[in-house]
C-alpha cells in the first residue's frame, strides 16, 4: 500500500468529519465529498437515529469532531511511525461494538494502514455509519477497496478483533481459539477526586459522565472521593448536563432504576437526571452513578489495583484530564492492546 497517499485520504475524511460534525455549511468540504456525500452523509445521521434511538444527532456529530480531529495527516504520520506494513496481507475479521456510534472505527482504521484487509462484521446497532465512511474512502482512493469489505460471516478470517461482552468473549475464544486475535470484554471508566477541583474541572468531569449518555467504556461509572467528600460540589458543577434526561431512552433508565432503588429500600441521592449510590460496584447502569469514599492513597491505589482489568481509563488531576475520557488520542488503544502492534506482527 502506498502509505503516504492513504494519510492524506483519511485526513480528507477527517476534516470531512469535523465539519458534518460542527453542522458546517455544504460550501465549507472538500468538493468532491461535498458534491458526491454531504447531502447522503446528513441523511445517513437521522437515519442512524431513526435506526438505534441512542444515536441522537449530538452523539453522532459528537463521534464524527472527535474521530475527525484525530486523522490530521501529522497525527496519522507520528502514530504510524515504528509500526511496518505487512509484506504478507492477512484477512483480519473485525467484529465491531455498536454501543456508541462509529466505536468500531479505531479497528478499520489500523487494520488499513497495517496492510492487512478488514473483513468487517457489523454491530446490528451501528449498520449505517460505517459504511458510508467506507464508501467515502474508496470513492476517494478506489484501490482502498481491496482492504475493506464488510461481511454477515467472518469464515474467511486469518486473525480476529472482537469486541463485546464478558459473555461473548467466552463464544469468541472458542470459536476464533485457532486464530491470533484480540478479544475484549466489559470494561467501564473512574474518577478519582482529590477534593481540590475547581467548578471548571467538575463540569468537564460532566462531559466523561454524559457523553453518549454514559454508554461507551470510557464513561465514567464510578467515583473514587476522599472521605466526608460533600457530593454537592458535583452536582452543582454538571447541572448543565440535566437535559439528557430529555432522551426518552436515558429518561426511561433514570426511572426504572428509581424505582428499583425505592422499592429495595436502597439509599440514593438523586439531582433530577442521575442517581447515585454508595457502593464498590465499579459498573453502573446507564442514568446511574456509583461512589466510594477512600482514606488514603494506598487505599485509593489498592482499589484501582483490584480492578485493573475492568477498568479503560482514569481521569482526574493525577490521571487524564477532566473532559478527555471521550476523546482518546490515536495511541490509547482499547483494553491497554497495542492493536497495530498485534497486526504489523500477523
Amino acid at each position: 500500500m502506498n502509505r503516504s497517499k492513504t494519510i492524506k485520504t483519511f485526513s480528507i475524511l477527517g476534516d470531512s468529519m469535523i465539519k458534518w460534525g460542527e453542522g458546517a455549511e455544504k460550501s465549507a468540504f472538500n468538493p468532491y465529498v461535498a458534491e458526491e456525500f454531504y447531502d447522503r452523509m446528513q441523511t445517513a445521521i437521522l437515519g442512524a437515529k431513526a435506526h438505534n434511538g441512542w444515536f441522537s444527532e449530538d452523539s453522532v456529530k459528537e463521534s464524527f469532531r472527535v474521530i475527525g480531529e484525530t486523522l490530521s495527516e501529522k497525527n496519522l504520520a507520528s502514530w504510524l511511525e515504528g509500526y511496518p506494513v505487512v509484506k504478507t496481507p492477512k484477512a483480519v475479521g473485525l467484529i465491531l461494538a455498536g454501543n456508541i456510534p462509529l466505536v468500531g472505527f479505531h479497528d478499520i482504521l489500523s487494520t488499513v494502514f497495517s496492510g492487512n484487509k478488514a473483513i468487517i462484521k457489523l454491530s446490528s446497532d451501528d449498520k449505517i455509519l460505517i459504511p458510508m465512511m467506507l464508501e467515502v474512502l474508496v470513492a476517494l482512493q478506489p484501490e482502498l477497496k481491496t482492504q475493506l469489505e464488510i461481511v454477515d460471516k467472518l469464515n474467511d478470517a486469518e486473525a480476529v478483533i472482537a469486541t463485546g461482552s464478558d459473555n461473548t468473549a467466552r463464544y469468541f475464544e472458542k470459536y476464533f481459539g485457532h486464530l491470533p486475535r484480540v478479544i475484549r470484554k466489559n470494561r467501564t471508566s473512574v474518577a478519582v477526586i482529590k477534593g481540590d477541583e475547581t467548578p471548571e474541572e467538575l463540569k468537564e468531569l460532566g462531559k466523561d459522565i454524559f457523553t453518549y449518555y454514559g454508554l461507551g467504556c470510557r464513561n465514567v461509572s464510578h467515583l473514587l472521593l476522599p472521605k466526608g467528600y460533600n457530593l454537592d460540589h458535583i452536582f452543582g458543577a454538571i447541572v448543565g448536563f440535566g437535559e439528557v434526561i430529555n432522551h426518552n431512552k436515558y429518561g426511561n433508565n433514570y426511572d426504572y432504576y428509581k424505582a428499583v432503588y425505592l422499592m429495595n429500600q436502597e439509599k440514593i441521592i438523586e439531582n433530577g437526571f442521575i442517581l447515585t449510590r454508595e457502593i464498590k460496584e465499579l459498573f453502573a447502569p446507564v442514568a446511574v452513578l456509583h461512589y466510594h469514599f477512600y482514606e488514603s492513597e494506598e487505599e485509593k491505589e489498592s482499589y484501582l489495583a483490584a480492578h485493573e482489568d475492568k477498568i479503560q481509563a482514569i481521569v482526574g488531576k493525577d490521571y487524564l484530564p477532566f473532559g478527555a475520557a471521550q476523546s482518546p488520542a490515536l495511541n490509547d488503544y482499547a483494553d491497554g492492546v497495542d492493536t497495530m502492534e498485534f497486526l504489523s506482527n500477523l
